[in-house]
């Protein structure tokens, strides 16, 4: 069964069991996931087209992952000790919604999360009091789409799922009803 099947099925009246809600339209559910990469030290200080280069690995990297094109972010203004100018590249980001991001969280709660090495699961306190989610990756090796061989540097990216939940408790039943390995007291 599907992610959004599984969903509409059973998670959603498991919800409103639970929860004690009378609507189905006031069970939480997960709005958009934001996938969020900087370039940080990578691109400092380096040269115009060492600097494409690495964007562009990057971005490519993130379209392969994510299925969806980056939107690149420009910095607002330049700040001397971190080698920042106005106006460069200094991060890319994804915001999946619909179709490609149910696909995208079954992708990374069957495959991704289950090959990362030393994983315990992801800790109760990674979800904020509005109810949504952040995990961070060091590295995106744990993707299938990645190919180790070719690779030349790797990158960390963050991963964002906002819910309409209306607190870390509502949130926290849709995680875990939807399949993701939370840990008890983390």
């Amino acid at each position: 069964m599907r992610l959004k099947e599984k969903y509409e099925k059973k998670v959603q009246a498991q919800l409103m069991e639970k929860l004690g809600l009378k609507n189905k339209m006031s069970v939480p559910k997960i709005d958009k996931v934001c996938c969020n990469v900087g370039f940080g030290s990578a691109i400092a200080g380096k040269a115009s087209n060492e600097r494409k280069k690495i964007e562009n690995h990057i971005a490519e990297y993130m379209s392969l992952i994510t299925g969806q094109k980056p939107v690149l972010r420009k910095a607002k203004q330049s700040i001397a000790s971190f080698k920042l100018r106005e106006g460069i590249n200094i991060g890319a980001l994804t915001t999946l919604r619909g179709k490609r991001m149910y696909e995208f969280i079954e992708k990374l709660i069957y495959v991704v999360i289950p090959r990362q090495r030393d994983f315990r699961g992801i800790p109760e306190k990674s979800i904020d009091q509005q109810g949504n989610l952040t995990l961070g990756f060091k590295e995106y090796s744990p993707f299938p789409e990645v190919k180790q061989e070719r690779e030349k540097g790797l990158f960390g990216f963050e991963i964002t799922f906002k819910t309409t939940a209306k607190d870390k408790k509502q949130a926290l039943e849709l995680f875990k009803l939807m399949g993701f390995p939370i840990k008890e007291n983390g």
